[in-house]
């Protein structure tokens, strides 16, 4: 374990226990409340008459609210510290859940789900900035990939359990517990984590955050991952379920199913690509490259809804979450290649470009739906997806072929592109010049 010089030194179990799990838990609730509306469309749609558009800016006011928060936060996390910042975050989310339970209109309910994309801003940068202070560079992909596994179980908690649960209570009901859930999170961060080296110096400044962005291996990496990551989050979280119902005609008890086996896929898959990453890198092969192969298996399987390939619909619902996973792994390439005092900016600049991409997405999908009439029973027709799976597929395609066009000519020179990942690796050594 690394630690910083100006905290103590944890045991591989302390950190396990007060470092990774209660920032693990803040993770989960983020992703379970990011997903959830995939299986309370119908309700929400019968309670409040929404059209597809409608549910699409209702949904998505999560990432808008999510994005905007990136830069105070990440700038707040390498100033405070995660275990700080998290409790006033949670206790925001806990308050937009409420505010969520108790809405009545369209208007209300976007705003509540705005406050929690707010509150839950930081769970996914603060559990980085948390785990990257006590742990090596080397091992930040597997780690990571336990962190994201951890999402998925989240993802996962908000389908088929949730669709039990409201046997017994309704959507209202529901958020009234998650927001209970979500203050107590952040009270177990405050209690049980270990207080960090808060920063001594200057205030990370705006400025300071776009030198993120001014790094080669940042801009690299986001040319590849970024469209495909913000397509992942923006339709696995809504539209893959109405997808399912308005296509493939299934009932909602086999579209939860389906959203749970996708949504439980992400944790296998999550851990697949942390061992995979550390593999490839072991025989030097680039992270990079694993990425760029794994996102052109996933923009297969939307090419394969595109032309509406009916016999694996159930197949490629599944695929569609268990692939797209890969496209968390540029959080650990960006990890690996910046210094450690900033990766709370670093995630704070992947996460505010993703999620304004996701809101874009998840609105964007559904007006183009919704330019097509649905049926006397709300389904939209199959047309409609097709073309508006067929536009996003058009906005990834470029990104991948550039980065092949791009490495070939240079394939012999590969160590070059990726100064930032040999500093880190052998940190008591200087690359070759």
């Amino acid at each position: 374990m690394d630690a910083d010089q100006n905290t103590p030194r944890l045991s591989g179990v302390a950190v396990f226990f007060y470092v990774f799990l209660p920032f693990a838990l803040g993770h989960y609730l983020s992703s379970l409340l990011r997903n959830v509306n995939a299986v309370l469309a119908p309700q929400l749609v019968g309670a409040l008459a929404l059209t597809p558009g409608q549910l699409g800016l209702l949904t998505s006011a999560f990432f808008f609210a999510f994005a905007l928060v990136q830069l105070p936060v990440g700038i707040a996390l390498d100033r405070y510290g995660p275990r700080k910042v998290q409790l006033v975050l949670m206790l925001l989310a806990a308050g937009g859940a409420l505010m969520f339970a108790l809405g009545t209109s369209f208007t209300q309910l976007m705003l509540a789900r705005a406050v929690i994309g707010c509150g839950l801003g930081g769970c996914f940068m603060s559990a980085v900035k948390a785990i990257s202070t006590w742990i090596s560079p080397r091992r930040l992909p597997s780690v990571q990939g336990y962190l994201i596994a951890v999402g998925g179980l989240g993802a996962a908690s908000g389908t088929m359990p949730v669709r039990s649960l409201l046997q017994h209570t309704d959507w209202r009901g529901l958020f009234w517990m998650l927001a209970l859930l979500s203050a107590a999170c952040g009270l177990l961060i405050w209690l049980v984590s270990p207080k960090s080296h808060a920063s001594k110096g200057k205030a990370p400044t705006v400025r300071s955050v776009l030198d993120v962005y001014r790094a080669p291996a940042f801009r690299t990496t986001i040319s590849l991952v970024l469209v495909p990551h913000a397509v992942f989050f923006g339709i696995q979280g809504l539209w893959i379920g109405r997808w399912l119902s308005d296509v493939a005609r299934f009932p909602d008890a086999a579209v939860a199913y389906l959203l749970y086996m996708g949504m439980a896929s992400v944790i296998f898959g999550a851990i697949a690509v942390g061992m995979i990453t550390e593999w490839a890198g072991r025989r030097g092969i680039a992270a990079l490259d694993v990425a760029a192969i794994g996102i052109a298996l996933f923009l297969l399987v939307q090419a394969a809804i595109v032309f509406n390939y009916r016999p694996g619909l159930q197949t490629l619902s599944v695929l569609f979450t268990l692939v797209g996973t890969i496209t968390g792994i540029e959080y650990a390439i960006v990890a690996q290649s910046l210094p450690r005092e900033l990766t709370g900016r670093a995630a704070t600049c992947l996460n505010l470009l993703i999620f304004i991409g996701a809101f874009l997405v998840q609105a964007g999908f559904g007006q183009v739906v919704g330019l097509w009439p649905a049926d006397s029973a709300g389904h939209a027709p199959a047309i409609a997806y097709r073309v508006a799976f067929g536009a996003l597929l058009a906005l990834q395609l470029p990104g991948l072929v550039r980065y092949f066009l791009r490495r070939r000519p240079v394939k012999c020179a590969l160590p070059k592109l990726i100064p930032e990942e040999e500093d880190y690796e052998v940190s008591t050594l200087r690359p070759p010049r």
